[in-house]
């Protein structure tokens, strides 16, 4: 999906914030509201991590500290060298400070038909490329992290922060090999 952020659909000033959003979303497991209220002071790029406060969080859980990526590092530095809006907010919109939710669900959804992508269903089978979301990506972690990575479903856990390792085996426990 990365390479479809840089195609000629997308304005060339946005092209760069989506490939940054696009990549951040699908490292580091972020719910869209966390990923729309980031701010660029939430960014240790040297040290590679993103903070996340328990405002920007589901329920009222402890702050926390996520790594990235060092390719998702480089994203974001670029994209922060050459932004075209200076605002505290990580991911501006073209008519605001900061990007909505919904206008982070169009977002990802144009990428995605600009990408062909062809969601996997749940109850099998493949989707359209409108049917993938910020948190049809999240689910896409758990998958990469289990199905690729080998992972287990604790890690999966720790890295979408659910509360508890029920709620990640009630989601996901169909992705772990019997």
């Amino acid at each position: 999906m990365r390479d479809a952020c840089l195609s000629g659909r997308f304005p060339t000033y946005l092209q760069d914030r989506n490939e940054a959003a696009i990549a951040l979303l699908y490292d580091a497991g972020l719910r869209a509201g966390e990923l729309c209220g980031l701010d660029v002071d939430h960014l240790d790029l040297d040290a590679g991590t993103i903070f996340l406060p328990t405002t920007l969080q589901k329920g009222s859980p402890p702050p926390a500290t996520l790594g990235i990526e060092p390719e998702t590092t480089r994203l974001l530095r670029r994209y922060l060298r050459d932004r075209w809006k200076d605002t505290e907010a990580l991911f501006p919109s073209r008519s605001s400070s900061r990007l909505t939710t919904r206008s982070l669900q169009r977002l990802v959804e144009d990428v995605a038909v600009e990408a062909g992508v062809e969601p996997q269903l749940a109850a099998g089978g493949t989707g359209d490329p409108e049917d993938v979301t910020p948190h049809t990506m999240r689910h896409s972690v758990a998958y990469r992290i289990v199905q690729v990575e080998g992972g287990r479903l604790e890690d999966v856990q720790l890295r979408l922060r659910h509360a508890t390792l029920q709620t990640t085996d009630e989601i996901y426990s169909h992705l772990v090999p019997r």
